[in-house]
């Protein structure tokens, strides 16, 4: 595509001298080491570095066409377009280059401190499953028509973002739902999509500190602008969450509600069940006259939530609550209170619990099972939200029976000095047991698990990997339990 057909199409106001209007682009980039020849650069002022010191490195590349904010030095046959705002005319020209794919999709996007992913994709699971082709993107990776790849953040960059619509739509879909972080619409990546429904699940501190939000308010209020920037037409919030009344104010969509006791999808009859290491909640759902029971294979009043805030969004698109209640029952999310079935007595557990907030919840709820001893493995990312430790270290040691502390993503952070912050921080004397590699951590909790025990992982959840001094090392916290079981079962001749 000639380079002044891309910014025409794009409505991107640019600033810029000599004939650069015939340049051929055939791929966009914002990263100087995937420049080449017939590449737009696009310099992005990211938090640890900004793209237009790396311009020099895309032009030695062979890339010759450039936007950016502020003044670059580069040879006389670098055609250089200026705007007000790199990130939003990153989505511009993105959108702008795929054909604007999310027009021919209906776009759900769901933001919220938590259960964003699991409500994600429960809806997914529940519009496939009656007539709707739909794709899923957000913590969990990118899903569609049988395909799957991961992603680096919750909500990616709008380049990555029109990419996976764009493949999405070439796969059928008609639908995709979207989880929609906090830092995602800080930083414009979803700009220009217009929303056909939005959805809020809850809000608590968190991503405030350091590289990300500079305060709770900051933090709030970029969610909000989900609700009142992006042209929805309904919206569905938690009527037991105080923050939702902010969160709809002056919204111009159709509203609706979903709660346990109250609201226009809610919740009553809330039943806690342990069945063959199966643990789960049965529910009635209601909405207005209809009645409908639901059985979720994954515990918690949170789990209730998130299955109200999918069937309310699913309801707007012509499911009905008893084709809801029938695809909940056999959806599991991967990493999210996901019970890791093995021939030992104990109950394992794996979950993305990564601050106090999310953990405390999780061990309450497991507490709600009487387990003999209930035993929490965690660790907290190397880097940054060092704020975390603390919150970390003090809902362990309140609401589990015993600690293992390990690595989590330490990077370049020695995970001892990691896992002493939490230490620090605990109100409680609980037994705690410390192992900077993760992998010895999951065996040692396995190998020491007893009849009636529940043990959580807690902070991996569905991630596959390490990071270590900024490489990604393969980690899979699901098969290292299961040899682990083997192991055991083996060592101790069958008896448990």
């Amino acid at each position: 595509m000639r380079l002044g057909k891309l910014i025409e199409k794009s409505e991107v106001a640019v600033r810029a001298e000599g004939a650069w209007k015939s340049l051929e682009v055939d791929r966009i980039v914002y990263d100087s080491r995937a420049a080449g020849e017939n590449s737009l650069f696009v310099c992005i002022r990211g938090f640890s570095s900004d793209g237009h010191a790396f311009a020099m490195r895309a032009y030695e590349a062979g890339c010759r066409a450039f936007l950016a904010e502020a003044r670059l030095s580069l040879p006389p046959d670098a055609a250089v377009l200026y705007c007000d705002n790199t990130r939003i005319a990153l989505a511009a020209v993105s959108a702008a280059f795929y054909g604007f794919p999310a027009r021919d999709l209906t776009v759900i996007g769901i933001t919220g401190t938590k259960g964003k992913t699991t409500t994600a994709l429960m809806l997914a699971a529940i519009l496939n499953e009656n007539g709707i082709p739909t794709g899923y993107i957000g913590s969990n990776g990118v899903d569609f028509a049988g395909n799957h790849y991961e992603t680096k953040n919750t909500t990616p960059e709008s380049l990555e973002l029109q990419y996976d619509f764009d493949r999405m739509r070439a796969a059928g879909c008609r639908a995709v739902v979207l989880e929609v972080s906090s830092q995602a619409l800080y930083l414009e990546r979803v700009h220009g999509i217009r929303f056909e429904a939005v959805a809020f699940t809850n809000l608590a501190p968190d991503h405030i500190g350091g590289v990300e939000h500079p305060t709770f308010e900051h933090y709030r209020d970029c969610k909000k602008k989900l609700f009142d920037s992006y042209g929805a037409t309904f919206a569905v919030g938690n009527a037991d969450d105080p923050a939702t009344a902010y969160m709809l104010k002056d919204c111009a969509a159709l509203c609706s509600s979903y709660g346990i006791g109250q609201g226009d999808f809610h919740a009553e009859d809330i039943t806690p069940f342990c069945e063959d290491g199966e643990l789960g909640v049965e529910f009635t759902l209601c909405h207005f006259a209809e009645r409908q029971t639901v059985r979720l294979p994954m515990p918690g009043e949170f789990s209730v939530y998130n299955a109200l805030c999918a069937a309310a969004l699913a309801h707007l698109f012509g499911v009905g609550i008893a084709q809801t209640a029938a695809v909940l029952a056999r959806t599991f999310v991967r990493g999210r209170f996901e019970v890791v079935k093995t021939p030992l007595p104990a109950v394992f557990i794996i979950d993305y619990a990564h601050n106090g907030f999310s953990l405390e919840r999780a061990l309450t709820t497991l507490r709600a099972y009487h387990p003999r001893r209930l035993v929490c493995v965690l660790g907290s990312v190397g880097g940054r939200t060092v704020g975390r430790r603390a919150e970390l270290g003090e809902a362990v040691s309140r609401f589990a029976d015993a600690a293992i502390l390990t690595a989590d993503n330490p990077d370049f952070e020695d995970p001892l000095a990691v896992c002493a912050a939490m230490r620090e921080a605990f109100v409680r004397d609980i037994p705690c047991e410390t192992f900077a590699d993760r992998a010895e951590a999951v065996k040692f909790a396995v190998e020491t698990a007893k009849r009636g025990d529940i043990v959580l992982f807690a902070g991996k959840g569905h991630e596959q990997y390490q990071l270590i001094r900024g490489g990604k090392i393969p980690f899979s916290e699901r098969k290292l339990i299961e040899n682990a079981a083997a192991r055991a079962l083996v060592q101790t001749g069958g008896k448990q």
